[in-house]
């Protein structure tokens, strides 16, 4: 039996808890149905200018990811079409706001984010999710993306858009910076229901293990080049997050919004495997 792709997993609980529409999920399953069949762990396809990597979402999970800086918007709309005919949604990052705008004349359901430098493309609307109010949060696994202060947004929007993109529910924590010790405290008890946390930082850096050393969940801490001069444009916060001696941190590159989204949704990913095939099991079947 085929596993389900991980945008069916997802809006199939959307749907089970009330956020999507059966017809929503009716019209997803006729497009796939319509749709090529998923392309081979090694399979490629050549476009004018680039080589794109089609079998990377059945090899990884998720699709191979452009990165938008540089590239013309006649290029990356030949790439996003490539992956939208082989039934994959696209995501751009690094893009800006002209090409974006040029991109998306070609595809009606494309969601540029301009504070992010983002382009999501999908095969059937898509737009960003609500947030997951309290009680969702206490029900579905999911990630966080927290700020240490609001100049911090970019990064973190990047991660979000990422998480969109995967499928990933989240929630956001804006502005709980160390300087404000009250605003993260009052944060935690939502923080402990994410299966994985995105903590985005300048200046110092102090915020992820400050935040790892009141949680259970993986810490992807992300520098950003936000900060005065001896902030070395993000090189003083990102050593002190690889100095952290909190465990639970792991440290991406500065400004690494996209990493530091992928790698979290990747946990929720495989935790939400690991329960949906322990909810399959025959009853008295152990794993």
């Amino acid at each position: 039996m085929p596993t389900p792709s991980p945008v069916l997993l997802d809006l199939m609980s959307k749907v089970v808890r009330g956020e999507s529409s059966y017809d929503e999920l009716l019209r997803h399953i006729r497009a796939t149905e319509n749709s090529p069949a998923s392309p081979a762990i090694d399979q490629m396809a050549e476009v004018v200018g680039a080589t794109v990597d089609l079998g990377r979402q059945s090899r990884c999970g998720f699709g191979e990811v452009i990165y938008g800086a540089g590239k013309p918007a006649d290029l990356v709309a030949r790439i996003v079409q490539t992956q939208l005919d082989a039934g994959q949604s696209a995501l751009v990052t690094r893009i800006d706001s002209e090409t974006a705008s040029r991109v998306q004349q070609s595809f009606p359901f494309s969601f540029h984010n301009s504070i992010a430098r983002t382009l999501r493309v999908a095969t059937t609307n898509d737009p960003a999710p609500e947030p997951l109010t309290p009680i969702q949060a206490e029900q579905t696994l999911h990630a966080a993306v927290v700020t240490a202060g609001s100049t911090d947004a970019p990064v973190a929007e990047e991660a979000i858009e990422t998480l969109h993109w995967m499928g990933i529910p989240l929630q956001r924590f804006d502005d709980i910076g160390v300087a404000g010790p009250q605003r993260l405290a009052a944060a935690v008890p939502a923080l402990r229901l994410a299966a994985a946390v995105v903590v985005v930082a300048g200046m110092e850096g102090a915020l992820p293990a400050v935040v790892g050393g009141h949680l259970a969940s993986p810490i992807f801490a992300v520098p950003t080049s936000i900060g005065y001069g001896a902030s070395l444009g993000g090189l003083t916060p990102l050593m002190g997050m690889l100095s952290t001696c909190a465990a639970s941190v792991a440290v991406v590159n500065i400004d690494a919004g996209f990493k530091g989204g992928y790698l979290a949704g990747m946990i929720v990913r495989q935790l939400r495997k690991a329960t949906q095939s322990k909810m399959m099991q025959p009853e008295g079947v152990s794993g």
